[in-house]
């Protein structure tokens, strides 16, 4: 098994590294970041997606099981970067990932994506719930086998493999821990395919809930 990440040095995506181990490559900006990716077993590949073209990411992916995007303009980003990396990166990589002939895509997008921002919205976050909203759409007009997964507000506390994962879940939080551990199952299990699912902490393990997916 062969699995892409983009945005390979994010904490969701370092995670998910450890998880797969030398199954996982990691796509990163910075040249800096690779001994971290490397670190967790992984191979790094160094890409800006921000300026790399579709050719170069076609041949990154070529040869690749899934794709996993888990890019982001991160804290501190203004509301341009979020269309940048957050949508325009997707678009990339779903276009790289078709080209490829690669046909499982993993989104990892956000809960709140879909809906319409409440009055008063932070106006950077407003933008990053849009470039994830475009992002999904794009995705679901292509012909892979996609799963977009919308965590809820995202914690750096131990996770605990109790998940609540479904087409809508109430609001809540859930480890970044639990997030990887819920990717790398759907991705081992087969259970990718033209869903949306949303995540929250809950009471039942990773591997009962992705199997009844």
């Amino acid at each position: 098994m062969r699995i892409v990440i983009a945005g390979g040095h994010g904490q969701i995506a370092l995670r998910l590294a450890r998880l797969l181990g030398p199954a996982a490559v990691g796509l990163v900006r910075n040249p800096a970041h690779v001994p971290d990716v490397e670190a967790t077993g992984a191979a790094a590949v160094v890409c800006d997606l921000e300026r790399a073209g579709v050719e170069e990411v076609t041949e990154i992916v070529r040869g690749a099981d899934a794709v996993v995007f888990a890019a982001g303009a991160g804290p501190g980003s203004g509301a341009a970067r979020k269309d940048t990396v957050d949508r325009g990166a997707s678009v990339l990589m779903a276009d790289a990932a078709e080209r490829a002939g690669v046909r499982t895509f993993v989104q990892i997008s956000s809960m709140g994506a879909g809906r319409p921002s409440a009055p008063g919205t932070d106006e950077v976050w407003a933008a990053y719930l849009q470039a994830k909203t475009e992002a999904e759409d794009d995705l679901r007009r292509r012909d892979l086998d996609w799963t977009i997964v919308r965590p809820g507000r995202l914690t750096d506390e131990p996770g605990t493999g109790l998940v609540l994962l479904a087409p809508e879940v109430p609001p809540g939080s859930v480890p970044r821990d639990d997030v990887a551990a819920v990717i790398a199952a759907l991705l081992r299990s087969g259970g990718t395919g033209r869903r949306t699912l949303e995540l929250v902490s809950g009471d039942t393990p990773v591997a009962d809930l992705v199997a009844t997916q």
